[in-house]
């Protein structure tokens, strides 16, 4: 099973609007074979806190552009690192120090990366 197109979509919004923000090291990999509840994670760095909550508002109203609404956001009180559940896909924007600290591309080393756009900032896969 791959991730599906609405996923891939959502993906991709997401990741314009991260960089839209200047996020760095943007990733995006399909889970849809490892996790049942989700198809893809989205990977965001930010160089501080008032950074992850700017790239975390324009994700959430991109997304909302599309008709995508959250069901769940945890981290946004420190900043440090926001997830935000869309469904099918997991957003999560990190101050670079927790980014590197957590290394959640080694975790999902094995999962296909997902294709962004050429004009999505991408760091590589960290």
């Amino acid at each position: 099973m791959t991730a599906t197109e609405h996923a891939l979509e959502l993906v991709r919004v997401a990741a314009h609007a991260a960089s839209d923000k200047l996020a760095t090291n943007i990733v995006a990999f399909d889970v849809s074979e490892q996790l049942a509840i989700t198809d893809a994670f989205l990977l965001a760095s930010a160089s501080n806190e008032r950074q992850v909550q700017a790239i975390v508002d324009e994700i959430e109203a991109k997304l909302r552009e599309v008709g995508a609404k959250p069901i769940r956001r945890e981290g946004e009180r420190q900043g440090r690192w926001v997830l935000i559940d869309y469904g099918d896909v997991v957003v999560h924007v990190q101050h670079e120090e927790e980014r590197q600290f957590y290394a959640l591309e080694r975790l999902w080393r094995d999962c296909p990366v997902i294709e962004l756009p050429a004009d999505v900032t991408s760091g590589g896969r960290g």
